[in-house]
C-alpha cells in the first residue's frame, strides 16, 4: 500500500470489512498483513472499538473473540428472523454418541482409540472417522507403546464449533481426579494438545458430553453448525443463526 494512500485510509473501515467479508476467525496477524502499516496492538485496539460500537448500539452484528481470532456474527437478537427465513436449511447437528466421544478426545487429549473405548465401553471406529470428517479432532501423533497406535486432539475448527477461544474455556468438570496435588491441566506444546498424564481414567463421558452439548445447542447463540452434502461428505460450516 503506497504512502499517499495510507494518508487517507480508513483503517477501522478496512478491518471492519476484512471482518465482514471472512468466513473464518480473523488472526491479528492475517490481518496486519493485510494492511501495511498497521501493528497488532493497534489492530486488537481497532477491533475492540468495533465491538463496543456494535454491542452498545441496536445493531444485527456483532464481534466475538474465537479461536484465536475475531470473527463477525449476527446479533442473538436476530436469531428468531434469521431461523425462520432459513427454516428449509437441515442443519446436521452432532449425535450423542458423536458428544460423548469428542468429549472424552476434549479433555482428555492427546488420548488413543482404546482409551476412548476403554472409557465408552463401545468400538468407536466410525465415530472416530465422522469426527475426523467434519474436521472437529486431528491425529495429534502416536503413542510411544507397543504399536504405537494414534493419540488424537480437537482442531481449531473444535474451537470454533463450539464457540471457544481456546481449550482452557472448556466447562470445567469435577469428574476428573489429579494423581497428583497441584496437579493442573496445561497445553504440551504450543498446538494446544492438552496432557493425559496426570488424571486418572474415571470420567462420566455423558455428563461431559452435556458440557458440549450445552455450548453447541445455544438456539439464541452464534453456535457454529456442520452440515453434510448429498454425498455425506463435510460441507462449509456457518453460523447457526445464519443457517438454521
Amino acid at each position: 500500500m503506497s504512502s499517499e494512500l495510507l494518508d487517507d485510509f480508513n483503517y477501522k473501515s478496512a478491518v471492519e470489512a476484512l471482518l465482514f467479508i471472512s468466513e473464518k476467525p480473523l488472526l491479528l496477524e492475517q490481518i496486519k498483513t493485510a494492511l501495511e502499516g498497521l501493528d497488532t496492538p493497534k489492530i486488537r485496539e481497532i477491533i475492540l472499538g468495533l465491538k463496543n460500537e456494535y454491542e452498545n448500539g441496536s445493531r444485527g452484528l456483532r464481534i466475538e473473540e474465537v479461536a484465536g481470532g475475531f470473527r463477525m456474527v449476527t446479533s442473538p437478537d436476530t436469531a428468531l428472523v434469521l431461523k425462520k427465513f432459513y427454516k428449509q436449511r437441515d442443519a446436521q447437528r452432532l449425535s450423542t454418541q458423536a458428544l460423548e466421544t469428542l468429549a472424552i478426545i476434549a479433555y482428555k487429549q492427546p488420548v488413543t482409540r482404546l482409551d476412548i473405548e476403554s472409557l465408552r465401553g463401545v468400538n468407536v471406529d466410525g465415530v472416530v472417522k465422522t469426527l475426523l470428517e467434519k474436521n472437529l479432532i486431528r491425529i495429534a501423533g502416536k503413542k510411544d507403546i507397543i504399536g504405537r497406535p494414534f493419540v488424537y486432539g480437537t482442531t481449531r475448527q473444535f474451537l470454533e464449533y463450539f464457540g471457544l477461544k481456546s481449550l482452557d474455556d472448556l466447562p470445567k468438570l469435577e469428574e476428573f481426579t489429579p494423581l497428583e496435588a497441584g496437579c493442573r491441566r496445561q497445553p504440551s506444546d504450543a498446538s494446544g494438545v492438552l496432557p493425559l498424564t496426570g488424571f486418572t481414567k474415571t470420567m462420566d463421558e455423558p455428563a461431559a458430553a452435556a458440557k458440549l452439548l450445552s455450548l453447541s445447542n445455544r438456539p439464541e447463540e452464534n453456535s457454529i453448525i456442520i452440515e453434510e452434502n448429498k454425498d455425506g461428505e463435510p460441507a462449509k460450516t456457518e453460523t447457526a443463526d445464519r443457517q438454521s
